[in-house]
């Protein structure tokens, strides 16, 4: 089971947009790296194509190693343990001990 999901609310803890806080847009597991909302924008210069013919400078998110993210429950960042509530294995707020999902 994974620490950090789609939809979580994480705060970045190491890197250019350090103690900004943003929603998971995406988790790729191979190479455990997250896009976050609004954190790590970059700059890409797109050619005219069919789905973009204007084409132009684009600012996107770019991809942040899971490792510098931290899950936010009640607005305060904490780290992820693990418990098994009737059969099921659950994610747990260690600062809180309240059940993530």
């Amino acid at each position: 089971m994974r620490r950090i999901k789609k939809d979580d609310m994480v705060q970045i803890i190491a890197g250019k947009d350090n103690g900004k806080q943003g929603k998971v847009l995406s988790f790729d597991p191979a190479t455990n790296k997250v896009v976050v909302e609004g954190c790590n924008m970059v700059t890409k210069h797109q050619k005219p194509s069919a789905g973009n013919p204007q084409g132009g400078i684009l600012h996107k998110e770019a991809p942040i190693d899971a490792s510098n993210v931290m899950l936010v429950v009640d607005g305060q960042p904490t780290r992820v343990g693990f418990k098994v509530e009737d059969g099921k294995k659950v994610r747990i707020a260690k600062k809180t001990g309240k059940v993530v999902d």
